[in-house]
């Protein structure tokens, strides 16, 4: 393994950054977090920027006051006469009309991966990839590598009140500097960090300069099919890392990521962390203090105090720590910024209490992204340390809404079996999203209910939204935990439950 120093200078040649100035981008699914980014970053690199998407959002709203176009009628005949590239978000098919008649007219075409690879092009390219964690660690990374002075560009597919500047509203994006502004690698090509999204092998499209494995376990394997081509796909997202006489470098999980098949051959520099160590950087974690501690090579780098409890949390927040260092930080700065993260939207968030009467505890409400099974299982151990609801007399409950019909038949056991932490279960329909009709009609909520029950988790199956919210509030009482946990739309169950929910009764 090539050991060099982190704090070395690379000033071999770059690839040459990517002209678009004077281009007329149309960007379908406009108002998705990462084509939003991507819109601001076109239109700051000199391109004309118009979009469409399918209704009216806060974030369209926010791209129309800077003067991008946006239609939310998406037909052929609305896409402008003098466009020379079009760009797809990942949701949309190629048989959307505006795509083909772009393709009718030899307009130039690409996917949002694809362009966010060409956007990293003569740039210092940071691509965190993993089956979790990847939105949080980005989003740290960036918050830290801001406030040492660095100037990173930061896309994170979820909104973090870090990224915005003070007094405006929280953004999942932050334009930053060409060139890095401080530090040990100042003046080197300007930082762009993002999530490497696995899903369709989205990231081998990328072209990163640093990359990151946060973890690798099975997942979509509705388009996998195997955790072994899981892993195959991995390897392959490491491959595009250059080699280390040219900058290349990977952190990858000493335990958690198949680290040998997907580093072997590689011509990057190649270190781990984890909490063993014989990691690379070796991370320590007391789980009553959220105390976290960071060491390369034996030697102590920072420590801080974690704001959000939990051993995943404190492991995101490490591997944004080393990062950073190796991107020049001052390890004391990166230091504080990560004890003053204020989190990324819906990654164990904390939305507030729910008072009970009579001066009795009151109910506490958790909103969180989870939705593969050892998300679930880390987050409830997670809130069940750190909150102790039963030195409180209340109860672990949790809403939970499968992503996935695929997924949850893949999984149904290992779903079953993350649960353990939990006391009360609720489960909503599944998110229908991307599986066929047929794969709908393999399995349903009520086979993940019926799997709790039979390990002992009270459980039931309850729909709508609506629903859960009533009984939420019939059910609830003094000390209770409350955590809302998946990747649609059952976030509206947290919300609903904060706005409408009486005091609870004893």
């Amino acid at each position: 393994m090539t050991r060099a120093a982190s704090h070395n200078r690379i000033d071999a040649p770059r690839p040459t950054l990517w002209d678009v100035s004077g281009r007329r981008a149309h960007l379908i699914g406009i108002g998705g977090c990462g084509m939003s980014a991507l819109a601001r970053m076109l239109r700051a690199r000199g391109a004309h920027v118009a979009g469409s998407d399918l209704a009216e959002s806060p974030v369209t709203a926010s791209l129309g006051a800077e003067g991008i176009a946006i239609t939310f009628d998406q037909q052929a005949g609305h896409l402008d006469d003098s466009c020379d590239l079009l760009i797809a978000s990942a949701a949309v098919k190629p048989d959307h009309p505006e795509w083909l008649a772009a393709e009718a007219r030899g307009i130039e075409t690409l996917t949002y991966p694809e362009a966010l690879g060409r956007c990293m092009l003569g740039r210092t390219g940071v691509a965190i990839a993993g089956t979790h964690g990847k939105s949080t660690t980005a989003a740290m990374l960036g918050h830290a590598l801001i406030t040492a002075g660095i100037d990173p560009t930061v896309i994170v597919g979820a909104t973090c009140p870090d990224l915005a500047p003070a007094g405006e509203p929280a953004t999942g994006f932050r334009l930053g500097n060409d060139t890095i502004a401080s530090g040990t690698r100042e003046g080197e090509p300007g930082v762009l960090i993002a999530e490497a999204c696995e899903f369709n092998r989205s990231f081998h499209n990328l072209h990163p300069r640093v990359g990151a494995i946060t973890s690798v376990e099975a997942d979509h394997l509705d388009i996998y099919g195997s955790l072994d081509e899981v892993v195959r796909a991995f390897a392959e997202f490491a491959q595009r890392i250059p080699a280390a006489d040219r900058g290349g470098w990977l952190l990858i999980h000493h335990d958690r990521a198949h680290r040998r098949e997907v580093t072997a051959g590689l011509a990057c520099e190649v270190e781990t962390i984890g909490f063993t160590p014989s990691a690379d950087w070796q991370v320590t974690f007391d789980q009553r203090s959220r105390r976290v501690g960071l060491l390369h090579h034996a030697k102590p780098v920072l420590d801080f105090i974690a704001p959000t409890p939990g051993i995943h949390m404190a492991m995101n927040a490490a591997y944004a720590a080393a990062i950073a260092i190796r991107l020049g930080a001052e390890p004391a700065l990166v230091a504080g910024a990560l004890a003053t993260f204020r989190g990324v939207d819906r990654r164990l968030q904390f939305l507030g209490e729910v008072p009970s009467s009579h001066s009795a505890p009151p109910i506490r409400v958790y909103d969180d992204y989870g939705h593969h099974p050892t998300e679930i299982d880390e987050t409830l151990r997670a809130l069940r340390e750190a909150e102790r609801p039963q030195e409180r007399g209340g109860r672990l409950i949790c809403v939970f809404q499968p992503h996935q019909h695929s997924r949850t038949r893949f999984f149904l056991e290992e779903f079953a079996q993350s649960f353990s932490q939990a006391d009360v279960v609720i489960v909503p329909h599944i998110y229908f999203v991307r599986d066929g009709e047929a794969e709908k009609a393999r399995v349903g909520a009520p086979d993940l209910v019926d799997r709790l029950r039979t390990r002992g988790v009270r459980a039931m199956h309850l729909y709508p939204f609506e629903a859960i919210v009533e009984q939420l509030q019939n059910m609830c009482r003094p000390g209770d935990l409350l955590v809302v946990m998946g990747a649609g739309p059952v976030w509206q169950v947290a919300r609903g439950f904060m706005e409408a929910a009486t005091p609870a009764s004893a």
